[in-house]
């Protein structure tokens, strides 16, 4: 059996276009007819999406998810029922294009898709939900007609690729719409909803807006709410933002409602039995720790709300590790406000920045090249404050495995 990790980082790639994956898809026939959701976004689509799924497994249907990125182990991306795609099955599907694989040139990306949607299809999938990598338009996974699409947000990233206004990311997250296939939209600026309603006029598509939520309140274990109709819901999680994508996964099985016959029994189960890792995560509680996945302006402005929403009083320090192709100063100004102290670190990763990637800021916030270090300087100098760990999917998920295994304790 192959190294897929090894494997998958040899085909990285570094631009971003479709034509490669779209011509090796014409030779191999490839045709994908499982009924599909489709999740563009910058932030929110994994959260959304895994909502939706979990609210059809409730229904008793044969669910495929794909998602990315993984946090621990690259099966995760591409599960049924909630049961990651074993090596075995997944080599099934790669050794019979590896030679084809580097003829096409293809990432690891492209590569994973051709999996999962191959393994959906042959699974026999009652549905799947499949979120888009980046953008949407020029997206590996916009190779295929959904019976529903979804944009979460809208906001600055990716600019290098997606365009360098609002406008203009929101045209290639738009590239998903289909000719006469529903769309929702969750909360976005009214520069890109322009733009998104412009697309579906053109394609026939009808737009739904997502709306507040009704009846909300913060628990000790999550928010409850209700939406539309649908009455009694509750999330886990202690975040505001994940009450939002919550609305934009009811508002999408409601949409689906005639092909999908749902109840408020199974939308509220479906949403209660989600639980995000690395999102608003509790890993210790004395002192309390928590990490999050934020890993851009507007991921930095949803935790800044969630957190201010559970301080009750406490200072707040905040570890903060990205990658060098983000937004950093965006992202500082905003987290910069709530901590009543930031410290700079790095973690192994290729894309990681290290202190030469801070230098801008190194008068501003002091460094620590060793997270362990830093929240062991938290914990023993400030135990009775609240300690965040942000700035990349990845840091959050590199600190939950220390947590998970016993490195930290």
């Amino acid at each position: 059996m192959m190294d897929f990790n090894k494997y998958f980082d040899e085909l990285r790639r570094g631009d971003y276009q479709i034509d490669n994956f779209k011509s090796f898809l014409k030779h191999e026939k490839f045709s994908f007819d499982v009924p599909a959701i489709h999740v563009a976004g910058t932030n929110g689509k994994g959260s959304t999406s895994n909502y939706i799924a979990s609210i059809y497994r409730k229904l008793g249907l044969k669910v495929g998810l794909y998602t990315s990125p993984f946090l621990f182990k690259w099966n995760e991306m591409i599960t049924i029922n909630g049961e990651p795609i074993s090596d075995e099955d997944a080599y099934k599907y790669i050794k019979d294009v590896e030679k084809l694989v580097k003829k096409y040139d293809l990432s690891a990306f492209e590569l994973q898709t051709y999996v999962a949607f191959n393994y959906f299809k042959d699974q026999k999938c009652d549905v799947a939900v499949i979120e888009c990598g980046m953008g949407g338009e020029l997206d590996a996974t916009n190779i295929f007609d959904p019976i529903l699409s979804i944009i979460t947000s809208v906001s600055m990233e990716h600019t290098s690729y997606l365009g360098r206004s609002v406008s203009e990311i929101a045209y290639h997250k738009a590239g998903i719409i289909k000719e006469e296939v529903p769309v929702v939209i969750g909360r976005i600026p009214e520069d890109a909803t322009k733009v998104i309603s412009q697309v579906s006029i053109e394609n026939n598509s009808k737009i739904h807006q997502v709306v507040d939520p009704g009846n909300l309140a913060l628990t000790p274990n999550g928010y409850d709410f209700s939406y539309l109709t649908y009455k009694g819901l509750h999330i886990k999680s202690l975040a505001y933002y994940s009450v939002v994508d919550a609305c934009i996964a009811v508002e999408a099985v409601d949409v689906l409602k005639e092909r999908f016959p749902i109840t408020n029994e199974v939308v509220a189960s479906g949403l209660a039995d989600v639980n995000m890792p690395c999102r608003m995560d509790f890993v210790k509680e004395n002192p309390t720790i928590l990490i999050d996945g934020g890993h851009n302006p507007e991921g930095m402005r949803n935790l800044k709300t969630a957190v201010e929403s559970i301080t009750n009083g406490r200072n707040v320090r905040v570890i903060f590790a990205c990658f060098t192709d983000k937004n950093l100063q965006g992202m500082l100004a905003v987290i910069g406000e709530l901590a009543d102290e930031l410290i700079l670190t790095t973690f192994d990763h290729p894309r990681a920045r290290g202190l030469e990637d801070y230098f801008l800021f190194s008068e501003d916030y002091k460094f620590m090249d060793n997270v362990k270090d830093a929240i062991k300087y938290c914990e023993e100098n400030y135990p009775t404050d609240l300690i965040v760990v942000t700035g990349s999917l990845a840091f959050a998920a590199y600190v939950k495995g220390l947590f998970t295994s016993g490195e930290l304790k």
